[in-house]
């Protein structure tokens, strides 16, 4: 079986794969063929729909009755008294107004209607007095039986110790009338509407009069309410400031007889006195600063200056004279011109502190004077404050005073602010609106339906079409084999065999054909077969395509390349064997004693075979390869079942010996990114995917998604080619 080598074909870049770009605008045309493909999901859904909103409309829900009672907002009112009214009436403000409403709705009043009507006897309010549904005794039946029924909906939480059953009873109550009552405010109007809606058009009139009833009744009691409150507080609080007024004028009556000052004009003459006190203290200064200066300046002229400075310096004329005499050498002169002018110094002396004594004097009068004048000029302001805050007393005492007389003369003159403008008639019916039930239920299960085809349709990460899978690979599609009728492995040879017209066996044919054509100067002998993941429909494709090929009266040999899992024995009608394709590479075995045939099929079978050696090394020796070039002497072509892409390495290694790679994408379930990173990682060993199979496809999963009347085989004018 030794040949020369046959020089491998040299492989062409594999093309990029086409990535989206970015922005893409949305493919009004495609949302359309979508939503069109989906028609009968969407009228199905829709059709439901219209089915749950009739059952609701005309045999669930219960019919509404609605009452309205209007009450006009009185603006005026004439006074009895011409005083101002200690509780003012409603204002015309917007927040007034929606205040009355919610006032009208408040669970106060709500609670006197319940009482005034026994509304807590009414099965319509009170829920424990309805008979179960038949979800409820469904309930009770899934429980046993013997558990009790489930609270209402409409019931508040479980009472505990502090609230009584009564208690709980009127709180249920009172949620139920508040469900059915509004309050609305007419616009620009000041007139409210009073509405109650029940399942009794009486008693939807007999619940909106009474609530207007107890809504103007409740506004008279609480002015009547807030006059007595206001009385008793404006009786205390004269009571208050009276002996509060007492006790302030006792007070400056007080403090202005212990003053010696108590006015403003005494304490201004007080001023006065300190000013002119100020003004001889200055002066005393000043003559004593002049004294002690001349003081200084004699001593000085005494201790360092000449005769004759000191004669000009002192300017007196006694001692003019003696200097003169001493200059003409008179005995006796100097002697006398020592006692002058000790004479001088001690009448300087005596000057000066005769002037700091004077002084001393003048500043302690200033002294006591200042202290008395900030004293009595504190008790002044603390006079005029205790008769300011008299006088505020005074004033608050009168103005409350007023007020408790006016008060107590409106006392029994109060008015409602409202008056029943028109009193409620028997209901109107109002619900449910079985038209809107109806349209509204169509257009939702219209939308319903159109988001499940779009969810369909946009989310799947599967493939339902060639032009899809073509368009997301860059990759021509070969083939689209519909999934075989068969239930178990060693069923499809005689598929096969049996059905050679079917579309199953028609779509091989097809692949067969686009797979010699993918080189016409040089046709592929050697295929592979790839996918994936396993299950994805690789085996039996490798298995069909060799069978076709065999009805060209070719040579074709299989071959199992998944020597890690071993299956390809289990749809043919021969023993599993010990020995396979290792032993034929190592040359352990003549190929023609490890060749297998099934008396159906006119192929040869190579098996796989366990190896303790890794399965990547085996297919990446250069045995293999050379084995590989001895089979294309003996064989037209040679196809090879492979391991998946992306859970081992084997197919990419065996792709670098193959003239052909044929790649197989379940229908509708292998995701984009598996077959996305499955080529990449072919392309990563420079090896060219020469095509795809769209396997296993559903052909009436093809019609219920829209797409059988548009690919041959699954339309309905393509049933005619065909015999299944």
């Amino acid at each position: 079986m030794q040949a020369p080598m046959r020089t491998m074909p040299k492989l062409t870049p594999a093309p990029a794969m086409p990535q989206a770009e970015e922005g893409d605008e949305i493919d009004l045309l495609e949302l359309a063929g979508s939503l069109w493909r989906g028609k009968w999901v969407i009228l199905a859904t829709t059709f439901l729909a219209l089915t749950i909103g009739a059952w609701y409309a005309y045999g669930v829900a219960v019919p509404k009755y609605a009452a309205t009672s209007s009450l006009a907002l009185q603006l005026r009112k004439e006074a009895v008294v011409d005083l101002e009214s200690v509780v003012s009436g409603v204002s015309t403000e917007t927040s007034s107004i929606n205040t009355e409403l919610e006032v009208i709705r408040s669970r106060g009043l709500l609670e006197k209607l319940v009482t005034q009507l026994d509304l807590t006897r009414d099965p319509e309010f009170n829920g424990a007095l309805r008979p179960p549904s038949a979800v409820a005794r469904l309930k009770g039946l899934l429980r046993g039986g013997d558990d009790p029924a489930p609270a209402p909906a409409d019931a508040p939480p479980a009472p505990d110790d502090a609230i009584t059953p009564e208690e709980s009873e009127m709180i249920r109550t009172v949620g139920a009338v508040r469900r059915a009552i509004s309050a609305t405010n007419q616009r620009n109007t000041y007139i409210f509407n009073i509405g109650a809606t029940t399942t009794d058009p009486l008693k939807s009139a007999r619940i909106a009069n009474a609530l207007a009833a107890l809504y103007i009744q409740d506004q008279i009691d609480v002015k009547f309410q807030a006059t007595e409150n206001a009385v008793s507080w404006l009786s205390e609080r004269v009571v208050e400031l009276e002996a509060e007024l007492q006790q302030k004028q006792d007070l400056v009556k007080e403090r202005r007889s212990s003053m010696d000052v108590s006015t403003v004009e005494a304490l201004e003459a007080l001023n006065q006195q300190q000013r002119a006190m100020g003004e001889r203290l200055a002066e005393a200064r000043l003559a004593s600063a002049r004294e002690e200066a001349r003081l200084n300046t004699l001593q000085d002229l005494a201790r360092n200056g000449s005769r004759a400075e000191l004669v000009a310096g002192l300017d007196d004329p006694a001692l003019t004279r003696l200097a003169a005499r001493l200059a003409e050498g008179e005995a006796g002169a100097e002697d006398l011109f020592a006692d002058r002018l000790a004479l001088l110094t001690q009448e300087a002396e005596n000057a000066a502190a005769r002037q700091t004594q004077q002084t001393a004097a003048l500043q302690a009068s200033y002294d006591r004077l200042q202290t008395r004048f900030d004293t009595q000029s504190s008790a002044v302001i603390e006079l005029q404050n205790l008769e300011r805050d008299l006088n505020a007393t005074r004033t608050l005492y009168e103005t409350f005073l007023t007020r408790l007389k006016e008060t107590s003369v409106q006392r029994g003159l109060q008015q409602a602010d409202s008056r029943v403008l028109s009193a409620a008639t028997p209901g109107h019916y109002v619900e449910p609106r079985k038209s809107r039930i109806m349209a509204l239920a169509m257009l939702l299960g219209a939308l319903l339906g159109s988001l499940i085809v779009l969810a369909r349709q946009f989310l799947h990460q599967g493939y339902r079409t060639a032009e899809t899978l073509a368009a997301d690979t860059g990759l021509a599609v070969l083939g689209q084999i519909p999934k075989m009728p068969i239930r178990r492995r060693d069923q499809l040879i005689d598929y096969l065999n049996d059905k050679p017209t079917s579309p199953a066996i028609e779509a091989i044919r097809n692949l067969r054909t686009s797979v010699l054509l993918s080189n016409i100067d040089t046709p592929p002998q050697i295929l592979l077969s790839a996918s994936s993941l396993p299950g994805e429909g690789k085996t039996t494709q490798a298995i069909s395509l060799a069978h076709n090929l065999a009805g060209l009266n070719k040579r074709v040999l299989l071959v199992e390349g998944d020597i890690r899992l071993r299956t390809l024995w289990q749809y043919f009608d021969i023993p599993d064997s010990r020995h396979g394709l290792i032993a034929a590479m190592t040359g352990e075995h003549d190929l023609s004693d490890l060749l297998l045939r099934d008396s159906r099929m006119d192929v040869d079978i190579l098996l796989g075979e366990k190896t303790s050696a890794n399965a990547a090394d085996v297919f990446s020796s250069d045995r293999f390869r050379n084995f590989l070039e001895e089979l294309r002497h003996h064989y037209d072509f040679i196809v090879i079942d492979t391991p998946p892409v992306l859970i081992v390495p084997d197919a990419r290694i065996m792709s670098q010996f193959a003239d052909a790679v044929v790649f197989s994408v379940a229908w509708d379930r292998t995701a984009k990114s598996q077959v996305t990173e499955a080529i990449r990682q072919f392309h990563s060993v420079n090896s060219r995917v020469t095509g795809l199979v769209l396997s296993q496809i559903d052909p009436k999963g093809m019609r219920r998604y829209g797409y059988g009347g548009k690919y041959g085989a699954y339309s309905s004018y393509g049933a005619k080619y065909y015999n299944t």
